[in-house]
């Protein structure tokens, strides 16, 4: 039995999510179902993250134990022929010790949200970005997000539906920036609350509209309280884009 650590680069528009569903489509059982077909094997992924219906990834990391002898190179050769035309590739793939795990090894992980600030409508960037037709201030944007640097009751920016034993978190990095009619949201810790990035990107869009002061993003967080939340993003514009381990 091998373990190989997969990088998964995924469109994430057409699934419900990374994780598997009864319901709908997933990339879990996309790259179930390619390595079963290429293995013949009942193959389960275990991935560094989850990410809800229309999340996008430019390097998730996963992993999937493997009887038959395969060159990495070789797997996820096999592995992307047999996903296509699904959005989903393996562009990384390597064999690694049998108790790495992706999710339990994983030391921190890392978001982008992309923020298109324009009026005129999104055609390639269309399900890709979140497009936002008034004026943004970029830098009004990133003061308000230190309020919520550091470890905090996260209750505000957390869905109903989250299932951590906590909502305390320690938020490592939020900086906000602009490069031409992008907004560019960054964000880092050891692991996120369920919709708790899509909820920060939307209060700090209201600061940006000049329909919330910057203070109310600090209030919003001290209320410990949903109702408080002033937006809650699409996720559109969301990617995850890194997972930190021990040997980085």
């Amino acid at each position: 039995m091998t373990r190989f650590a997969l990088t998964l680069e995924f469109d994430g528009s057409p699934f419900m999510g990374l994780q598997r569903q009864a319901h709908g489509p997933s990339v879990q059982q996309t790259v179930e179902d390619a390595a079963h077909a290429v293995t013949g094997e009942d193959v389960r992924m275990h991935a560094a993250g989850r990410t809800d219906t229309g999340v996008h990834a430019l390097a998730m990391r996963a992993h999937i134990d493997v009887e038959k002898a395969f060159t990495p190179f070789r797997l996820m050769e096999a592995l992307n022929a047999r996903m296509r035309p699904h959005p989903v590739a393996v562009t990384a793939c390597e064999a690694v010790a049998d108790d790495w795990h992706a999710r339990f090894s994983c030391l921190g992980r890392a978001y982008i949200y992309r923020i298109v600030n324009r009026r005129a409508p999104l055609t390639l960037e269309r399900g890709k970005a979140w497009q936002v037709a008034k004026p943004l201030d970029a830098e009004a944007m990133h003061r308000a997000a230190q309020a919520l640097v550091g470890r905090h009751d996260f209750t505000t920016f957390r869905s109903v539906h989250c299932q951590a034993q906590s909502p305390v978190k320690t938020l490592d990095r939020l900086d906000v920036r602009r490069e031409g009619e992008q907004i560019l949201i960054e964000t880092e810790a050891r692991s996120f609350l369920h919709h708790q990035v899509r909820s920060m990107t939307g209060c700090l869009a209201m600061v940006g509209m000049g329909r919330w002061r910057a203070e109310q993003v600090r209030e919003a967080l001290e209320a410990r309280d949903r109702q408080a939340l002033g937006l809650n993003a699409p996720p559109d514009g969301l990617y995850f884009v890194r997972a930190v381990y021990p040997e980085d």
